[in-house]
């Protein structure tokens, strides 16, 4: 859907740059956490969606943590790390609420036989559904014990594993960092936010 109307004003050119704009630097921004969500950056006020028909990775963690947003509000995650993955038909959408109306992102990457490819992923996620495999998982271990870089608080539970392989990914998330994140064949398309990944 087209917005002709966001286009004939200065705000709403200004909106229509601001918000793929952001969205993009939020899934690019390198780095990886020591145990909370984000290190370096404050979340937005807007959880985003994260699909995927295939993840496949190496070097797995997952742990309690907290993603804090701009004016200090926290907001418990889960946090996921993965060494080396990627990522078949890779889709991210977010809503905004912007002065002139709902504005959505759409992203979509790594379709064909070209997936996504992400190193030292990180999520901060609130929910996550598919079909998941684990290899060599130990489940329950000090989450500063994980045998990732990124590691979590001390006493805290934890699991890790060597491989993880996860169908029909579906996640919701406040934030995804990674120290290179590949989006081979991306897309991004300014919707009305009636088109969400899922």
């Amino acid at each position: 859907m087209k917005f002709p109307s966001l286009t004939k004003s200065h705000a709403g050119r200004v909106t229509l740059a601001a918000v793929p704009v952001g969205v993009v630097a939020a899934l690019l921004l390198g780095g990886v956490a020591q145990g909370q969500v984000p290190v370096s950056f404050a979340v937005s006020g807007s959880q985003f969606q994260i699909s995927a028909s295939q993840l496949e990775g190496t070097g797995f963690s997952q742990y309690a943590g907290v993603a804090t947003d701009s004016e200090g509000g926290e907001h418990t995650v889960a946090i996921a790390n993965i060494k080396s993955a990627t990522l078949s038909d890779l889709c991210q959408s977010v809503i905004t609420e912007t002065p002139l109306g709902t504005v959505g992102v759409l992203i979509k990457a790594g379709g064909g036989d070209n997936p996504a490819s992400a190193s030292d992923l990180q999520i901060g996620m609130t929910g996550l559904a598919g079909d998941a495999s684990f290899g060599n998982i130990r489940i329950g271990v000090d989450a500063s014990t994980v045998q990732t870089d990124a590691k979590g608080t001390g006493g805290d539970f934890a699991q890790d594993a060597d491989t993880v392989s996860i169908a029909n990914l579906q996640q919701t998330a406040w934030s995804t960092q990674a120290s290179v994140f590949t989006l081979t064949g991306m897309t991004l398309e300014l919707t009305d936010g009636s088109t969400p990944c899922f």
